[in-house]
């Protein structure tokens, strides 16, 4: 069974979290890789919804659930019940950092808010995220991943050829804000070790996605002149894709002149190079489609394998343009080991992702895979000084 002593830089912090669904489970899963022991505290009826999600071999532990929840232990506690949150409150005195993605109100009206739980613990690093900025008019707002792609215009770059506002196939939102959330935990601990003091942090979700966006397609819009034009036309291509060859696919992307040269020449077409669409980066840029378009045709007179021999010897960026199913046969992946084996105490042999960072003095590692419902009440409680008969008293139902 998976369970070795938590290394990571975050080791020895304690983390209560009050999180559900996606993206406040992204944060705290990434806090427990880093080894911080995270209390993930579920209600009693089923727990996080996520658990419901996904196949799995034994009730209310679904693959959904199990890849944002590992390194952590489940306590569940009924909130709206005094001797419960009293519970809470206690284990917030022993903590480094609370967290939870309910909506701002919801958690003042649970005796969850920030000054509550600062009066308790003057040192607490409190972290929220909900959908749109504290203070704001929609301070209140419910917001989901899709909600809030379709209102930072996720939904309009990502449409498809008729023009048609799509969804981005992934919980972009939820775990792009999950992962910065954590990240803003991380810096506040570390202002904490040099004033002492704790603090509140809050992101939204609309801000956070759109400081991601932002980056390359506020474009015209940088210097105060949206009307010219938003969006960096190479990423809005439609030939911006993964090409067809004779037996699959592959992803080739050029940049320099010295890459596209070569690129043409082994596309057997050197004279493309001459063209004036296509002979300097300026020139690529304005005729971006065409140029790609180039690509769509070349690629189709060989198979994957060949293009990868001859652009690769070539020092042209490619690689196989994988489908989900056969990135478990990818050779990187399998070199690295990313598809990590571990032994679950109920689920039996699984499949954990690895963990992508590498620290060389403080090495994070998967020391505990996603628990049970309630596995470690009594552990926790017992921890936090609580009798066996004060326990039974608060998992009373």
């Amino acid at each position: 069974m998976t369970k070795t002593q938590a290394t990571g830089p975050l080791a020895g912090v304690r983390v209560i979290d009050v999180t559900t669904m996606v993206l406040g489970p992204f944060a705290t899963q990434t806090l427990g890789d880093m080894g911080a022991d995270v209390i993930k505290v579920e209600v009693p009826d089923g727990g996080d919804s996520t658990r419901l999600l996904g196949p799995s071999r034994t009730p209310q532990m679904g693959s959904y659930f199990a890849n944002i929840n590992r390194n952590k232990r489940s306590l569940v506690l009924d909130l709206k019940k005094p001797a419960a949150r009293e519970a809470l409150y206690r284990l917030v005195e022993t903590a480094d950092v609370f967290v939870h993605n309910m909506r701002l109100g919801a958690a003042e009206r649970l005796g969850l808010g920030y000054d509550v739980l600062a009066e308790r613990n003057p040192k607490l690093i409190y972290a929220a995220a909900s959908g749109f900025r504290k203070g704001s008019s929609r301070q209140e707002a419910p917001a989901f991943d899709d909600l809030v792609q379709g209102v930072a215009g996720v939904g309009g770059i990502n449409a498809g050829p008729d023009g048609t506002m799509r969804y981005f196939p992934s919980v972009l939102v939820d775990k792009l804000t999950g992962a910065q959330l954590a990240s803003m935990i991380g810096m506040a601990l570390f202002a904490r070790e040099k004033t002492g003091k704790g603090q509140e942090i809050h992101v939204p979700m609309t801000e956070t996605i759109l400081s991601f966006l932002l980056v390359e397609h506020l474009w015209w819009g940088t210097l105060g002149q949206p009307e010219k034009g938003v969006g960096y036309p190479r990423m809005l291509s439609p030939n911006r894709r993964p090409y067809p060859t004779k037996d699959g696919y592959i992803s080739v992307i050029a940049h320099s002149d010295a890459q596209w040269s070569k690129l043409f020449a082994a596309m057997g077409k050197p004279e493309l190079f001459e063209d004036p669409r296509f002979c300097s980066l300026t020139a690529r840029s304005a005729n971006i489609d065409a140029a790609y378009a180039t690509l769509v045709e070349g690629m189709k007179n060989r198979t994957t394998d060949e293009w990868l021999d001859i652009l690769k010897e070539a020092d042209i960026p490619c690689g196989r343009a994988n489908t989900l199913q056969s990135l478990f046969a990818d050779e990187y992946l399998q070199e690295t080991n990313f598809f990590e084996h571990h032994d679950h105490p109920v689920e039996g042999d699984v499949v954990i992702p690895a963990i992508p960072a590498r620290f060389s003095a403080t090495p994070a590692n998967i020391h505990r895979p996603w628990p049970t419902l309630g596995q470690h009440t009594r552990e926790i409680l017992s921890e936090a000084g609580y009798a066996e008969t004060e326990i039974d008293a608060i998992t009373a139902r």
